[in-house]
């Protein structure tokens, strides 16, 4: 069975006292209300990850994770932040090629196979994102463009190596605006993505690994998504700041 996922990214975000008094007040509600087995995952700023993962401590529900990480292990490279600086804070996840990324810093399906990589060879999981933004979806061409983004940046991976990677399929005009894919259309690309996968891996290996729903998710919306075969959890954004919320969308799992 697949692992289900709930992932809040927190984004440019919370200063260090709120991104305390958020993390506080999820530890409570999640311990009282939440049943479930779904992993939960903090995509928090970089600086306040030393402090949230000491404020965890060994909270075995929730986790840490960057919102991105550099391709390099180490070097002249002034303002980034590596694998191996993750790996020594015991954060287990990354996500990596968040449209934002790919958007504002153009950074490309080479560099995120290079990320990927780095990720995968210093023992974190990466939560890669792919997806369209609304012109490619009104052409028609939102298929092909997701495909190319999975086969140029996770390719090139052993079946051993793709295996411990999560994807999350991110319509980008679905982000931030309001909108929302309805379930079927979030099915529909995630049941490609498994296609895909299972074409160069094997069936087996695409049925285990997780694909998130990254747009817009909201407590209002998060069962009938999740609700679908082949939607395994979600990349939540802006609900992600909201502890009641984003407790009501982990709640929302099966």
């Amino acid at each position: 069975m697949r692992t289900k996922i709930v992932a809040g990214n927190w984004k440019m975000n919370k200063t260090l006292a709120e991104a305390q008094t958020l993390t506080t007040e999820l530890m409570t509600l999640v311990e009282a209300e939440v049943t479930n087995a779904a992993a939960i995952v903090l995509c928090v700023p970089f600086p306040y990850l030393p402090t949230l993962q000491q404020q965890l401590g060994t909270n075995a529900r929730m986790k840490l994770g960057a919102q991105n990480c550099s391709e390099h292990e180490w070097g002249a490279y002034t303002g980034e932040v590596s694998v191996p600086m993750l790996s020594a804070m015991h954060v287990p996840y990354v996500i990596i090629g968040h449209s934002e990324r790919r958007q504002y810093f153009g950074e490309t399906n080479a560099l995120m196979a290079k990320k990927v990589d780095a990720a995968l060879k210093a023992g974190l999981t990466p939560i890669f994102c792919c997806g369209e933004p609304l012109d490619v979806r009104e052409k028609g061409e939102h298929e092909t463009l997701v495909r190319e983004q999975v086969e140029q940046s996770l390719f090139h991976l052993p079946a051993d190596a793709i295996a411990k990677v999560v994807i999350a399929y991110e319509p980008v005009w679905a982000i931030g605006t309001g909108k929302t894919a309805t379930a079927r259309q979030a099915q529909d690309m995630h049941a490609v993505i498994r296609r895909l996968l299972a074409s160069r891996y094997g069936q087996n290996v695409a049925d285990g690994i997780p694909v998130l729903y990254g747009g817009s998710v909201k407590a209002d919306n998060a069962k009938e998504l999740f609700s679908c075969e082949d939607v395994d959890g979600g990349l939540v954004g802006g609900a992600s700041l909201k502890a009641r919320e984003f407790t009501e969308i982990i709640k929302a799992i099966g």
